[in-house]
């Protein structure tokens, strides 16, 4: 604004010097070229227009560094006095202006800040507070009233004007003023506001310019013009008590920057520095209580349970109690005292018969030679693997066995071999590849066991993954193992002197089998010597095994039930037991019911499946007979086991001899072993029964009868009785065991003496499983010993005549 209010034009200068000087200043705040650069270039274009603005008026010198636009006068002679500063000269005032002035504030002040950028104006270098802005309060004010450095204490965005821009609008000619103020990074800065500045004549413009490089506290040539005008219609955050900057984001959207003089320039920030400037806005990371909120869950509705939901209605259930063992029948004191029992007194009794894939016998192992190999192989582990001149293995410590489903004798004879050395197997599966997920899971299972040393045969030696070297090449997770061959020509010929002990019922574990959850994670369920007598024991009088008998396996002999019955329960009856390969089922499926044919074999170990592919392959079949099967053992597992396709095996094979009786399906887990088994009516079950139940009422956990002609029923047999000394309850799934009402499914919990004890390592998942307490609905438990969790879900079904209780199960 002129002095005393008087308008004034500043210099002209050509529109093109004007363009060059903003590119020149944008191309500054860019960075795209140095100071000294910059200084060189605008000195260059503003020579010729330099003698235009020669002169300035000393007094203007003396009472300001920086002299304001009502200092600038052109008309005003030298030996001009000054008003008096409580004098008002109404000569020169102008409403309208003043009006328009105060518009040009109050617009001013509804503008927002745009976003701030990471260069910085060379202005920060400089304090702000030494410079004197120009006054527009008054057209009438004088000299006298201006405001002096350190007297600044008005609001930050009124009190301290931007200079910058004022100033280049002296030099620019420019007639109206639309500069924005912009924030800056700079911890030390402050922020400014740009307050309209009034035009001035030519001369009065010469005289500023040549005051302002009198002057070493401001370089014109320091800092260039805010180009950030015309981005008010953009929405930016604000950030207080920071400097100014002279850049702005690129990608506005398409907008058109301004320079000081109105001249438009093209943005060059990217918006991929915008995007950026907005990511470091932000926190690195959230608060602390938004690490324990699930976003999922909280975008899930909360079911509401339904008002018409089935809910149960009958009693509580008690425990049920199976038979007790028989009394006054001889008992064995362990099991290796009957192989050694046997082995002496029955030599060339047969124990284990294998086939090949083409179903031939390739190998019939008696219990003599099976006591006798197992006691090379027992010698030999304890005695003539040494490191160090220390022996390797000692009682206690875990050995793998690794050996495929085809090669059934030798697993047995290295099982037993392990047992006579007192040393705990770990039978696992052979791995095919370096690098298999599930042998990385095996390999976490042998390295928590402590296992050092794997046993296999010379042929499955030679399947395996070599390394360069030749030998067995080491397993992605597996522990570092030695590999020991099991053939006879590598076992060593006990002493007459040596004798293992068999007689005495030994304590700790015996063998550990692994299982695989659901997560896919392997775990290693310890069995000890007790609870593998105790199971033998069970099995023997639940199905009634005797001696000679001849039993056809189809089942993995190296668990679960093919290894209770076709390895374990056997040797303690003298069985003989037929081993059927898995690949040889492939090849026929009609396999084993030919070889339940041939060796009039009294018991069959089969799934469901088995029984499924049988019916497939019986066309053109009519020499096959059944009639000497007393027990068909259907060992599901997980799903305990097919009405359907019992009852179709049934339908075809009935007319061959097959009795329904001798279906007996069972349900295990490798927690609680055997949990219960069905039994024919010469050893006093009762007759299966059958039940259709509303899958309504089962999607709830209740049970509903229903009828048949509905497709929304589920049609459920029993899977026989409780285990002779075992104790069975079935408790609420979630929360404190509490038993389950009649009418209610639940999780089979067992209490005998006959279950796994542990999972090996595991002391936090043991105590949660293995040490259930069963409690009743007033919190009282229901046993003195605690139950072992099965991972079955069932019910418990009618009692029968005889007094025993029959439940219904499937894999949790």
């Amino acid at each position: 604004m002129a002095d005393r209010g008087c308008p004034l034009e500043a210099a002209p200068l050509p529109a093109e010097v004007r363009e060059s000087l903003a590119e020149l200043e944008l191309e500054l705040s860019e960075g795209d070229i140095t100071q000294k650069g910059y200084e060189k270039k605008r000195a260059k274009l503003l020579a010729r227009y330099i003698p235009l603005i020669q002169g300035i008026d000393p007094s203007l010198q003396a009472e300001n560094r920086i002299p304001g636009p009502s200092q600038t006068t052109a008309a005003a002679p030298k030996q001009q006095k000054s008003r008096p500063t409580t004098s008002r000269d109404e000569r020169f005032r102008s409403d309208v202006h003043t009006e328009a002035v105060q518009a040009a504030l109050a617009k001013y002040k509804e503008r927002k800040m745009p976003m701030p950028s990471k260069r910085r104006s060379v202005l920060v270098h400089s304090s702000v507070e030494t410079y004197t802005p120009p006054d527009t309060s008054s057209a009438s004010e004088d000299e006298g009233s201006l405001r002096r450095p350190g007297r600044l204490t008005s609001t930050p965005l009124q009190s301290h004007s931007s200079v910058e821009p004022w100033l280049d609008r002296v030099i620019q000619g420019s007639s109206t003023s639309s500069s924005a103020s912009s924030t800056s990074s700079h911890p030390g800065g402050r922020p400014t506001a740009a307050p309209s500045a009034a035009a001035t004549p030519g001369a009065a413009a010469a005289t500023a310019l040549a005051g302002r490089e009198a002057h070493t506290h401001i370089d014109l040539h320091s800092a260039p013009p805010d180009v950030t005008t015309g981005l008010v219609e953009h929405s930016y955050f604000e950030r207080p008590q920071v400097a100014s900057v002279r850049s702005v984001p690129r990608g506005c959207s398409g907008s058109m920057l301004e320079t000081a003089d109105g001249v438009p320039v093209n943005s060059r920030v990217s918006s991929k520095i915008q995007q950026l400037l907005n990511t470091l806005k932000r926190p690195k990371r959230p608060p602390l209580k938004e690490f324990f909120v699930d976003d999922f869950e909280e975008l899930l509705e909360v079911q509401q349970p339904d008002p018409n939901q089935p809910k149960p209605e009958g009693s509580e259930t008690s425990v049920l109690r199976g038979e007790p063992l028989t009394a006054g029948v001889p008992r064995p004191p362990s099991l290796l005292a009957t192989l050694q029992r046997w082995g002496t007194a029955q030599p060339k009794s047969p124990c284990l018969t294998a086939l090949d894939t083409t179903g031939k016998a390739t190998y019939t192992l008696t219990y003599g030679k099976l006591w006798s190999r197992s006691l090379k192989l027992a010698y030999t582990l304890l005695n003539k693997l040494t490191s160090k001149n220390e022996p390797l293995l000692k009682p206690g410590d875990r050995v793998a066995l690794v050996f495929p489903n085809s090669d059934p004798v030798m697993f047995m004879v290295a099982f037993y071999g392990c047992l006579l050395a007192e040393l705990v197997p770990v039978p696992i599966e052979v791995p095919l590849t370096r690098k298999d997920a599930g042998s990385q899971q095996v390999g976490f299972l042998l390295g928590s066991c402590g296992v050092s040393l794997a046993l296999t045969t010379d042929a499955c030696q030679k399947g395996l993954p070599k390394a360069q070297t030749g030998e067995v090449a080491t397993f992605k997770g597996w522990p570092p193992l030695s590999w020991l061959v099991i053939d006879g020509k590598h076992l060593a010929r006990p002493p007459k002197d040596w004798h293992p002990l068999t007689q005495d019922t030994r304590t700790g574990t015996a063998y550990i089998e692994y299982k695989t959850s659901k997560e896919g994670s392997t775990v290693g369920v310890t069995v000890s010597h007790a609870s593998l007598l105790a199971q033998c024991r069970a099995l023997t009088q639940a199905c009634g095994y005797s001696e000679a008998e001849t039993l056809t396996n189809v089942l993995d002999f190296k668990r679960d039930a093919g290894l209770w019955h076709g390895v374990l329960t056997s040797v303690m009856n003298r069985m003989h037991v037929v081993s059927i390969p898995y690949a040889l089922m492939k090849a026929n499926p009609l396999s084993w019911i030919q070889k339940v044919c041939f060796y009039k074999a009294r018991a069959a170990l089969v799934k469901s499946r088995d029984m499924h592919w049988s019916l497939l392959a019986q066309r053109g079949q009519r020499d096959v007979s059944l009639s000497s099967l007393r027990m068909l053992i259907v060992a599901d597992g997980a799903n305990p086991w097919s009405i359907s396709s019992c009852d179709a095996f049934l339908n075809v094979f009935q007319s061959r001899g097959l009795r329904p009786e001798v279906i007996c399906p069972c349900a295990s887990s490798p927690e609680a072993l055997t949990v219960a088994i069905r039994r024919p009516p010469d050893l006093g079950g009762p007759p299966p029964r059958k039940a259709v139940l509303s899958m309504n009422g089962l999607s709830y956990g209740v049970i509903r009868v229903d009828t048949e002609e509905k497709l929304s029923v589920l049609t459920v047999q029993d899977v026989g009785q409780v285990m002779p000394g075992a104790n069975v309850c079935v408790v609420k799934l979630e929360g404190t065991p509490y038993l389950c009402k009649t009418d209610e499914v639940g999780e089979i919990c067992v209490n005998s003496s006959a279950t796994g004890t542990a999972y090996y390592g595991l002391l936090g998942i043991t105590k949660n499983v293995f040490e259930a307490v069963p409690v009743t609905a007033g919190g009282a438990p229901v046993f003195d010993r605690p139950f072992t969790r099965t991972g079955l879900l069932g019910f418990i079904g009618p009692v029968s005549m005889s007094s025993c209780t029959r439940t219904g199960s499937q894999r949790r």
